[in-house]
This record gives C-alpha cells, structure tokens and sequence, in this order.
C-alpha cells in the first residue's frame, strides 16, 4: 500500500487539487441559473477537476521520473 502511493503520489495530490478546484470555480464562477449544463452542478464540476487535475499529475509524474532515471544514469 505504501509503495502505491509513492509510486502514484503526483496523481494524487493532482486528482486531490482538481476536484478542489472544481469545486471552488462552481462556487465562484459556476453557472448558478441551471442552463449550463456542467457548470450548473458542483458533483459535475468536481469531478470534470479531478480528471484534469489527475492527468495533469500524471504528465508532472513522468517529468519528474525521468529527471531521476537521467540523474542515475550519470
């Protein structure tokens, strides 16, 4: 278990971000009058967050592992 959230850590904490994020830009800038229809419902906005927020760690995850395999090859 601990080396499944080392090993996935920056997804992670990016699914964690995105879902906040989703949730304070339906709060702040969502759509509160109904006719949008991903903007108008927070658990919509929410997830459509931690989708971006995921695949956005996951890119800063491969990064990140591949500076270390080219600093270990050295």
């Amino acid at each position: 278990m601990k080396t499944f959230f080392k090993k996935y850590l920056y997804v992670i904490i990016g699914t964690a971000l995105g879902i906040a994020g989703g949730f304070l830009y339906w709060r702040f800038a969502g759509c509160t009058s109904g006719t949008c229809p991903l903007k108008s419902n927070w658990i919509i906005m929410s997830v459509y967050g931690g989708l971006i927020g995921g695949l956005l760690g996951n890119v800063v995850q491969d990064i990140v592992n591949k500076k270390i395999r080219q600093i270990n090859q050295q």
